[in-house]
């Protein structure tokens, strides 16, 4: 499996940005399709956005599209979350999650790969 480490949350106010990134290791990121998924205190993780291995594809969450971009450098083996004009109902536990690139899913069950998770609070 491959080993995965989310950075970049933290406290912001509504209407900021922040870009999260996670960083691969183990095996080369290019193997994987990636999505990030988010956990809510008491709500059931829910998928965020996904990208190809190659970077091709993408997709969001429909209530999220229009804030969100999700981009890769597999010569990097990191991937990018970038989120703007937060809001308060944002606040959660974002997580990397890495899939074989045989598979185009956002069911968060199906991943095989996880990362601790980078905490994003937005005040109002």
């Amino acid at each position: 499996q491959v080993q995965l480490v989310e950075s970049g949350g933290g406290l912001v106010q509504a209407g900021d940005s922040l870009r999260l990134s996670c960083v691969a290791s183990g095996r080369p990121l290019n193997n994987y399709n990636m999505g990030w998924f988010r956990q809510a205190p008491g709500k059931e993780r829910e998928f965020v956005a996904r990208i190809s291995w190659t970077g091709g594809l993408t997709d969001y969450a429909d209530s999220l599209k229009g804030r969100l971009t999700i981009s890769r450098d597999n010569a990097q083996n990191t991937v990018y979350l970038q989120m703007n004009s937060l809001k308060p109902e944002d606040t959660a536990v974002y997580y990397c999650a890495a899939v074989i690139r045989t598979t185009w899913t956002t069911a968060y069950r199906l991943y095989d790969s996880w990362g601790q998770g980078t905490q994003v609070t937005v005040s109002s």
